[in-house]
């Protein structure tokens, strides 16, 4: 029985980079024989083990066949007589496929290692267009490594295309796309992700609204850089930049959707984008099983970025109508996080990415105001129902006039 360190552990030892995850493989073993030896078994669709100790996962040395559509359409052997070349063949990038001993020794059957000195992202195998999932988890690692100058070799490009092209993207499950871009938009530098599904057709078969975007102008005066695809890129650096949580840096991406449908005859002008962003949003969510959480923001900050902008033109009612419509007294935190997509959006323009934005501060102003009213007054008063609730809203929509009197004042 031999043991080695596979994949990303091996990778990253040799990148200089932190070895997080540590995945192990079992050359010449049986199930029975890791089981006699105190590992605990829980794989279930191939043999995976538990070390009695370290509880790190040993998996045994297979081969797969493709026999069916999507991410589990595979049949898998294990025995020991697979050998260690075999199951490497069956990794996704060259840079995935090495092992290292215990001694250290480095197994490279693939050329890893060169592809490291090149930077080079490689298929394997023609093996590789057998799981679609792979387009995806390549432009994962294309935003991963990004910043050390990796780039897709042309030949997976192409391999990645013809993927695409044959339609295997629609076999794969919504929470497996889901669990990609949920990764990928956190990854050292998500813009690459996009990009690289982008190049290889996949952008347009799993977000065409996000695709529709490249070559749709918006005004120059305001935005500088023209294309709504590029300003979309630029917004999403800005959430990189300050390390947003995954939830802002989606609502970011699908912030301006709504531009994708503006009939070209109106074209550089998006009025009213906001709102006819919201049903599309919502579907994309719902195609991808995006969880409840980051489908809100999103559908919050689609609805509401143009008003958060427009702060200092806005009247006390409107104000009031935009805190009253994020429901931001009861979700402050979230109220928070649509201030920060607000943001990035007007830093995610060209000459602007340094620029202050105000507006954050005020809208923080006006919630703090409001948060000042005692309910408890107004309903000693005597009002009921509706009578109540009008009551109260007038007396916060009070409340920020006094407060754009006196940012006036301090102005």
């Amino acid at each position: 029985m031999q043991v080695y360190k596979v994949g990303g552990a091996v990778r990253d030892a040799l990148l200089g980079l932190p070895v997080k995850d540590i995945d192990w493989v079992v050359v010449g073993a049986s199930p029975d024989e890791l089981i006699q030896q105190g590992y605990q078994a829980v794989g279930q669709d191939f043999p995976v083990f538990l070390h009695p100790e370290t509880k790190e996962e040993y998996a045994l040395a297979r081969t797969e066949r493709k026999k069916g559509q999507g991410y589990h359409g595979f049949e898998c052997y294990y025995a020991p007589d697979v050998t260690l070349e075999e199951d490497l063949i069956r990794r996704d990038l060259t840079i995935n496929a090495m092992a290292m001993n215990e001694q250290g020794d480095v197994f490279d059957p693939y050329g890893g290692q060169q592809d490291i000195e090149a930077r080079l992202l490689r298929h394997v195998s023609d093996a590789f267009r057998e799981d679609p999932l792979r387009v995806l988890r390549v432009a994962r690692f294309a935003a991963r490594l990004a910043h050390l100058d990796f780039v897709v070799a042309e030949q997976t490009q192409s391999l990645m295309r013809s993927m695409v092209e044959s339609g295997e993207l629609g076999a794969l499950t919504p929470e497996r796309v889901w669990m990609e871009f949920s990764r990928g938009l956190m990854e050292g530098d998500a813009v690459v992700f996009i990009q690289t599904l982008r190049e290889c057709g996949a952008l347009k078969i799993l977000l065409p609204e996000v695709e529709a975007l490249y070559g749709v102008p918006q005004s120059e005066f305001w935005h500088p850089e023209i294309d709504t695809g590029i300003h979309n890129e630029m917004v999403l650096v800005q959430a990189m930049k300050n390390n947003a949580a995954l939830e802002i840096r989606w609502a970011c991406l699908l912030h301006d959707i709504g531009k994708g449908l503006t009939p070209k005859a109106k074209w550089p002008s998006h009025k009213g984008h906001e709102l006819a962003g919201v049903e599309p949003t919502r579907i994309i969510c719902e195609r991808w099983k995006v969880p409840k959480k980051t489908k809100q923001l999103a559908l919050l900050a689609t609805k509401w970025h143009g008003q958060f902008h427009k702060a200092f033109e806005l009247t006390s009612e409107e104000i009031w109508k935009v805190l009253e419509g994020c429901d931001a007294l009861r979700q402050a935190e979230r109220f928070e996080q649509l201030i920060s997509v607000s943001q990035y959006d007007s830093q995610g323009r060209m000459g602007y990415e340094e620029s202050d934005y105000p507006q954050a501060d005020f809208w923080r102003k006006a919630l703090k105001k409001v948060k000042t009213l005692e309910v408890g007054k107004v309903v000693a008063l005597g009002f009921v129902g509706k009578e109540l609730k009008e009551q109260i809203n007038r007396q916060r929509i009070a409340l920020i006039e006094e407060m754009q009197h006196d940012t006036d004042n301090d102005g």
